[in-house]
């Protein structure tokens, strides 16, 4: 009987955590380098990966407020550990992801700094709605 419970709730835990892949996937690494506001470098097993942050968009290089938006990232997370919660991966191989650092969701502080936008073509999650009606 015991053996059967032990089984069950295994099968439980494994399914939750292949149903939920930011839990399965989650990791931790300190941030190397800021390529701009929604792009930077993590360490994570001891390798550099790109990480583009999640459902927002940021002005570029030689764009109005490009600097800005890559200054702030820059002091946010630059040489922090941040936890990365990956949800897919772009076309330039960048895993694009939910990143905290602390209690911040960066992705969500630089829209609400007015330094992102949300990206409405590739924002496909719930948290969508909050992001355009709260902030």
């Amino acid at each position: 009987m015991e053996r059967k419970w032990i089984s069950l709730v295994s099968v439980l835990v494994l399914a939750l955590i292949i149903s939920i892949p930011s839990l399965a996937w989650a990791w931790s690494g300190k941030v190397v380098g800021v390529a701009d506001g929604d792009t930077i470098t993590v360490l994570h097993d001891r390798k550099q990966e790109k990480i583009r942050l999640w459902g927002i968009d940021c002005p570029k290089k030689g764009q109005d407020f490009g600097t800005r938006a890559k200054q702030f990232t820059s002091n946010l997370v630059f040489s922090k550990l941040v936890d990365v919660s990956p949800v897919t991966t772009d076309r330039y191989g960048r895993t694009v992801a939910f990143v905290r650092v602390r209690d911040t969701l960066v992705n969500e502080e630089l829209i609400r700094q007015g330094l992102a936008w949300v990206f409405i073509r590739y924002c496909d999650r719930a948290i969508y709605e909050r992001w355009n009606s709260k902030l």
